[in-house]
């Protein structure tokens, strides 16, 4: 599927808008058209216990969630919700509440008389999920599509008559197996199981649908649900319906934030995105700001005007992960073996600001810096030249750091006048370019990145003027607002002019007028949404604390958008009402003996629903089964049954050795 810009039904990946969608209302709330994106977010609570889900919704009202989802795996919780509700209104909270269904259509049924919504998941709504290998002929997936539609239809006509909405709720762990064999655990399958529900509710003409296409993984996520417009816009001309976008089983702490910045971020830069949840391990409260501050930059209207068509694709498939194909480069001097682009691995390069005033000291500092990172590896430093005085520090910089044998390459940002000076000791050297009037002096001897700010209709313009003015560069940083869209803007004008093999430098630099955590969202939104498209040989970060602490997001970025492995992988649900054991503490145990295994995933599910199904992207598998009771996996081989909670996290080390996964931390 093209990326050429796509009509305005899906959106356009070089200038952000919201895409124009349905209106949605869920009780007095309104999801999509004119309406602002909405927060969520899950109760954890025991649904049967009325009193504490109300003090829950009410903690959730309090923090700005402006919807709240409850569990009711059973037609007893699907019946409490009318006291939850009663209760919730009786304290004067009016949020709207959602009932989460699983496996249970008498449940939804009942759900559907007391809230103003209800969230099915394809699936398992009409089907059992059993890892069943089986092939269907087009007749017996035709008599399948007719018995889903007959056990689904009295659901649509019940929210149809009572006026409620409905989540299709897609999730990559838990397809059936009908579609798991026809389509495989793919991006094209969340897609296809979502649409033959959607067939029933338009059958019945009933369009109060909004769609969800979760999974752990971003990638997948954000695939499914670009997938899902494009194929959207092809059915209808009209608005498309809204969408609830989220990454499940994001985890805790900066790793679930990150991760779910990668993929939730990726999503509203595409203008994607109605409403939206943070699924963290954590108190559901503090999913909230998270929330809330990933959707303050999309909330209004953003700078920038409408670029020329470069006439290229920035990518070959918007759907589909694939990392560009680069010539490597490497750097001169003190960089060892540190190439950039190629085959090697993406790099994490930090980017120091002005140059240091006292070269001594700062080599220290920077020493001292390098060698707490340990196991990870900072492998390249940037620093800025303005004038003649810079220049010197410089190069006493370098030679302090070469002094001190740190093989890190270092570039430097210098004005074009300046640059054949440091052509002799500089591994790197990092031209701005900023418009057409741009002269390149000749650099034969050092590697030149160019790093182009122009306006965005301006661009193009710039990039020629460059290419005539001198020779090729060796990497490229699009350096524009807003900042995803100014990158695949200038990627896709290098692929116009066959310049498809050049690496691509992601910098970005922190907004001291943000917030921390604000600041640790746009970063990961900013570098993982380009990182999922495959695009990025090196990530740089400016403007984000000290050398440590920014290679250390480096890395968790790198490894939130799946392309560089340096901790262990968690997949953690967010907990919920069918949890059968304290799961943030359970993960928090988990992560402190099994987080220094490289390469290793582990899921901790708290129960069934997406826990067996998950276990497809994960190597060991933690999940309830019953109360206080886990069953431990290997992949999708449920290994070991029934064992108690407390004696869970033991044997879960056990099993790793016993698959030879298991290293001594060090």
């Amino acid at each position: 599927m093209s990326a050429a810009r796509p009509g305005a039904a899906a959106w356009d990946p070089l200038v952000w808008s919201r895409c124009v969608t349905r209106e949605v209302r869920v009780g007095e709330l309104g999801i999509g058209g004119a309406n602002p994106i909405r927060i969520q977010s899950m109760t954890t609570t025991d649904t049967r216990d009325t009193d504490a889900t109300v003090a829950q919704v009410a903690r959730l009202a309090e923090a700005g969630c402006e919807i709240v989802r409850i569990t009711a795996p059973s037609i007893r919780d699907a019946e409490n919700l009318a006291a939850i509700k009663a209760g919730c209104l009786g304290r004067g909270v009016t949020v709207p509440l959602v009932a989460d269904i699983h496996f249970t259509p008498n449940a939804a049924m009942e759900a559907a008389l007391h809230v103003e919504k209800v969230r099915i998941n394809p699936g398992n709504y009409a089907d059992k999920k059993r890892f069943e290998v089986r092939e269907y002929s087009d007749a017996q997936y035709e008599d399948e599509l007719g018995r889903v539609a007959e056990r689904f239809c009295p659901l649509v006509r019940r929210c149809q008559e009572l006026g409620r909405a409905m989540r299709i709720g897609t999730n990559h762990g838990s397809l059936s197996d009908r579609i798991m064999n026809r389509f495989g655990d793919t991006p094209l399958g969340m897609v296809e199981s979502a649409l033959e529900f959607l067939d029933v509710c338009e059958d019945e003409d009933y369009r109060e649908v909004v769609f969800s296409m979760k999974a752990s993984n971003p990638q997948v996520a954000i695939h499914a649900y670009r997938l899902l417009a494009l194929r959207l816009a092809e059915r209808s001309d009209a608005p498309r319906y809204p969408f609830h976008v989220g990454v499940t089983e994001a985890g805790d702490g900066e790793d679930g934030r990150i991760k779910s910045a990668i993929g939730i971020g990726a999503l509203l830069e595409d203008g994607l995105g109605e409403t939206v949840r943070v699924s963290l391990t954590e108190d559901p409260v503090r999913e909230v700001p998270v929330a809330r501050a990933l959707t303050a930059r999309y909330q209004g209207a953003r700078p920038g005007e409408a670029p020329p068509a470069p006439g290229e694709a920035y990518v070959d498939d918007l759907t589909s992960h694939a990392r560009r194909s680069t010539v490597a480069l490497r750097p001169r001097h003190g960089g060892g073996d540190v190439e950039i682009g190629g085959g090697a691995p993406i790099r994490v390069e930090v980017d120091l600001g002005p140059v240091p005033a006292a070269a001594e000291s700062a080599a220290v500092e920077v020493a001292g810096e390098l060698t707490r990172l340990g196991d990870l590896a900072c492998e390249g430093l940037c620093i800025e030249v303005a004038d003649e005085a810079d220049l010197q520090r410089a190069q006493a910089f370098s030679e302090a750091l070469s002094k001190r044998m740190l093989p890190v390459p270092l570039a430097i940002r210098v004005p074009t006048d300046l640059a054949a000076r440091i052509a002799s000791w500089a591994d790197r050297v990092v031209l701005e370019i900023a418009s057409a009037q741009v002269q390149l002096p000749e650099l034969d001897a050092v590697p030149v990145e160019w790093s182009l700010r122009a306006p965005a209709p301006e661009l193009a313009s710039a990039l020629d003027a460059a290419l005539a003015a001198g020779r090729r560069p060796d990497l490229v940083s699009f350096q524009g607002e807003p900042p995803m869209h100014y990158l695949r803007l200038g990627v896709a004008l290098l692929r116009a002019r066959g310049l498809v093999a050049i690496p691509v430098a992601l910098r970005h630099r922190g907004d001291p007028s943000v917030d921390s955590e604000a600041a640790l969202l746009r970063a990961a939104t900013d570098l993982g949404g380009p990182l999922c498209d495959g695009i990025g040989d090196l990530v740089s970060l400016a403007g984000m604390g000290s050398l440590e602490r920014s290679v250390s997001l480096a890395y968790r970025i790198l490894q939130g958008a799946r392309q560089r492995t340096s901790w262990t992988e968690f997949i953690s649900c967010p907990s919920c009402g069918r949890t059968l054991f304290d799961l943030e503490e359970t993960t928090a145990r988990i992560k402190e003996r099994t987080q220094h295994l490289p390469g290793v995933k582990i899921a901790v599910m708290g129960c069934i629903v997406n826990g067996p199904g998950e276990m497809a992207d994960a190597d060991f598998g933690y999940v309830g089964s019953g109360v206080g009771r886990v069953d431990l996996y290997v992949g999708h081989q449920r290994v070991l049954r029934n064992l108690e909670a407390e004696a869970a996290p033991d044997r879960l080390v056990e099993l790793i050795r016993e698959q030879g996964r298991w290293v001594e931390p060090s």
